[in-house]
């Protein structure tokens, strides 16, 4: 019986070496969240601000990187105004806690801000999702310059 135990363990090892090896898949509702981003990058790049609008609840907030806040029609209306040449995501993670959803990610950009400012850079960002009746919504975003390209 123990050799029996022994060998089972032993024929065991493989799969379970090959199970810890699988890279890990993204749960449906981290990957939708993280889908919305890319929509609200892809939207932004297009200087579509209705489309941003769409993904931002109407009591939405945001502080920019220079510490300005700014309410759902004061983000929908800069998006509109930007020009971007170019924008890229990365470094994104999610964290659930129950209905609410927090991404971080890195954003680096180049082109001109709703307010007519040259951009080249990068910053960090963090948005909040809260599942709404209609789907999920983002009702906060804070980003801060990261120095360096």
């Amino acid at each position: 019986m123990k050799r029996f135990l022994i060998a089972a363990a032993i024929a065991l090892l493989p799969v379970t070496a090959a199970a810890q090896n699988t890279p890990k898949k993204e749960p449906p509702i981290e990957q939708a969240l993280l889908a919305l981003e890319q929509r609200w990058s892809t939207a932004s790049k297009a200087s579509d601000g209705p489309a941003v609008g769409a993904l931002l609840a109407e009591d939405f907030t945001a502080i920019d990187s220079d510490g300005s806040m700014r309410t759902k029609a004061e983000l929908v209306e800069r998006t509109t105004k930007g020009k971007w040449t170019s924008t890229a995501l990365s470094d994104m993670k999610v964290v659930m806690h129950g209905n609410t959803g927090i991404v971080t990610g890195v954003l680096t950009g180049a082109g001109t801000d709703g307010g007519g400012k040259a951009v080249d850079g990068r910053e960090r960002w963090a948005d909040t999702w809260v599942k709404a009746k209609d789907g999920w919504r983002c009702v906060a975003s804070a980003s801060a310059p990261l120095s360096g390209k």
